[in-house]
């Protein structure tokens, strides 16, 4: 079985999650469902983005073990995308920033609300906050996958947020919407001041919407 082109398209995904500082050294992760069953490509862990080649990404199954050998271990948090991968047949790509909007939301343990357009049809709605559970762990996994739902997005308290799609296009643009989203609900609330109204979008057009993000994720 050839894993290249998987182990490029998630190198070249955590490069841009980097370049667009989203993570600093080696933060965050990005993984791909691989062919077959328990098979996954994920970017190792304790490297930086600075340094990481295709030939760095892992290939593994869900207890951690190579697939194809490699130096490099798959990330710690691999645990998070396993269990999401198995909670949601429809996802084939995760990523996990610490892009700073999304950071600041959990660490208030504030969700998302729908504020902006094209979040519903993209992510699906509310962006939840999963309960803290500490970094690697399965508790955490259990957690985030809670929080996400069927959506395409979740904050993860006191860490950062997570995206799923049908492809890492789909989860890197999902991604980009979070942090854009995020940041003008965090700007808003400033802006609002105590006691100050954030509007969100109707009711009747957060439900329409909703349909659209069931024909959209899968296409």
């Amino acid at each position: 079985m050839n894993y290249d082109a998987l182990r490029q398209e998630v190198c070249r995904y955590a490069g841009k999650m980097a370049e667009a500082g989203m993570v600093i050294g080696s933060a965050g992760n990005i993984s791909a469902r691989g062919p077959g069953e328990d098979c996954y490509i994920i970017t190792p862990t304790s490297l930086p983005y600075s340094e990481m080649t295709p030939e760095n990404i892992v290939v593994c199954d869900g207890e951690g073990d190579q697939i194809v050998e490699v130096e490099n271990a798959p990330s710690f948090e691999l645990p998070i995308h396993v269990a999401v991968y198995k909670a949601r047949p429809d996802v084939h790509a995760v990523i996990h920033t610490h892009a700073i909007f999304s950071a600041i939301l959990s660490v208030v343990r504030r969700p998302l609300p729908p504020i902006v357009e094209e979040m519903v049809p993209y992510l699906g709605g509310e962006v939840q906050v999963a309960e803290y559970g500490q970094a690697g762990s399965d508790d955490l996994a259990a957690n985030v996958v809670a929080a996400l739902g069927p959506r395409a997005a979740a904050l993860i308290a006191n860490h950062g947020n997570l995206t799923v799609g049908k492809s890492l296009a789909k989860a890197w643009a999902a991604a980009e919407l979070l942090e854009r989203a995020a940041r003008i609900y965090v700007e808003s609330l400033r802006l609002a001041g105590p006691g100050g109204q954030v509007f969100t979008l109707p009711a009747d057009v957060v439900a329409l919407e909703t349909e659209m993000y069931e024909v959209l994720k899968d296409s």
